[in-house]
C-alpha cells in the first residue's frame, strides 16, 4: 500500500512546537497549498492542510521557519479519531512529515527571493554562465569533437 503526501504551500501562522512527556519535539502548523485552478468567480483557491513533524526537524522547523515561509513537505496522511468536549467523536486529518523543506527563510518574510550572501561569502556560484543559456537565438554553435560519444 502506498501512502504518500508531497505539498508545496505557505505556512498560515507561526508553528507551534511542544514536548512530549518523554522529551520528544513535536511541531505543528498548518500549510497553505493554492489550487491549480480557479473558482466560479474566478479567484484562485486553497486548501489549508495541517501537518505535524516530530524530533530533530520539529525544532528547525519551529526556529527557520515562521508565518509566510515557503515550505515544502514530504510525508504521509494520517487520520486519528477523539472525543470532543461534547461527548462526539471528532476526525483529524494531518500530514505527517518525514522531511521539511525550507524554500524561504525567516528573514526573508516569505519572499521568494534567493538568500543573500554573508559579507563574509562568496557570491553562489552561477555554473560558469554570465548569462542565461536557453535565453538566446535558439542556435548552438556545436561541432562533433563537443559531443561526448
Amino acid at each position: 500500500m502506498i501512502n504518500r503526501v508531497v505539498l508545496v504551500g505557505r505556512l498560515t501562522r507561526e508553528p507551534e512546537m511542544r514536548y512530549t512527556q518523554s522529551g520528544i519535539a513535536v511541531t505543528r502548523f498548518t500549510l497553505a497549498c493554492d489550487r491549480p485552478f480557479s473558482g466560479q468567480d474566478g479567484k484562485r483557491e486553497a486548501d489549508f492542510i495541517d501537518c505535524v513533524v516530530w524530533r530533530k526537524q520539529a525544532e528547525n522547523v519551529s526556529k527557520y521557519l515562521s508565518k509566510g515561509s515557503m515550505a515544502g513537505v514530504d510525508g504521509r496522511l494520517q487520520i486519528s479519531s477523539y472525543e470532543g468536549q461534547d461527548g462526539q467523536k471528532r476526525y483529524r486529518a494531518e500530514v505527517v512529515a518525514d522531511s521539511v523543506r525550507f524554500l524561504s527563510s525567516k528573514g526573508d518574510g516569505g519572499r521568494d527571493n534567493a538568500p543573500t550572501p554573508k559579507d563574509d561569502e562568496a557570491p553562489p556560484a552561477r555554473g560558469g554562465f554570465d548569462q542565461d543559456p536557453f535565453n538566446g537565438s535558439g542556435k548552438i554553435d556545436l561541432d562533433d569533437s563537443d559531443l561526448p560519444f
